[in-house]
């Protein structure tokens, strides 16, 4: 766990991160609701499939809209609540000025990415909407706006995390001195 969200859980929530929290809690209910009808549209299939042995065509595009959502979404929130891809290890034995660094460049690559996702997601969105998929009255496009969602929401919640890496500490921990083999 990040030095940030362990003061942060001290600290009283500020009305953008209860906002954030809010959005955040939407999107994993949201994805949640979307695994679940993950699973109702696959067991459907299979059913149809082998005891009626008469399968729908709307089932392949359902799920994988469903499949976007969930995986999107739930992206999303492990952004906000820095359940992602990081460094800890790394993080956890340097320097407070050197956390910071770290702090603001994970900040930045994920904002960045989040943003590559929701611009060119959209843009394809956009490009598919009036061709339909095959099986079900939905756009082709339609697995493109989960994944534009998601994204920005993943810059959303990057950037908030960019704002806490760069202001100075509201109340700073008493830090533990340096220890030998940190950087």
């Amino acid at each position: 766990m990040s030095h940030t969200s362990e003061t942060a859980t001290s600290l009283p929530a500020s009305p953008a991160q209860r906002a954030l929290d809010r959005i955040a809690g939407i999107a994993i209910a949201v994805a949640a609701a979307a695994l679940l009808g993950l699973v109702v549209v696959q067991g459907w299939q299979v059913f149809t499939r082998y005891v009626l042995n008469d399968s729908p065509s709307w089932t392949e595009p359902v799920t994988l809209l469903l499949l976007a959502t969930a995986m999107s979404l739930g992206a999303a929130a492990g952004v906000h609540t820095r359940r992602h891809f990081g460094f800890f290890l790394l993080h956890d034995h340097v320097r407070p000025g050197i956390r910071r660094a770290i702090d603001v460049l994970a900040a930045l690559i994920v904002a960045a990415i989040g943003m590559v996702l929701a611009y060119w997601s959209a843009r394809l969105l956009l490009d598919g909407l009036d061709i339909r998929a095959a099986g079900a009255n939905l756009p082709q496009s339609i697995n493109y706006l989960p994944l534009s969602l998601g994204g920005a929401l993943m810059a959303l919640f990057a950037a908030h995390q960019l704002v806490q890496a760069v202001a100075p500490p509201q109340h700073a921990a008493p830090q533990a001195p340096p220890q030998e083999g940190d950087l």
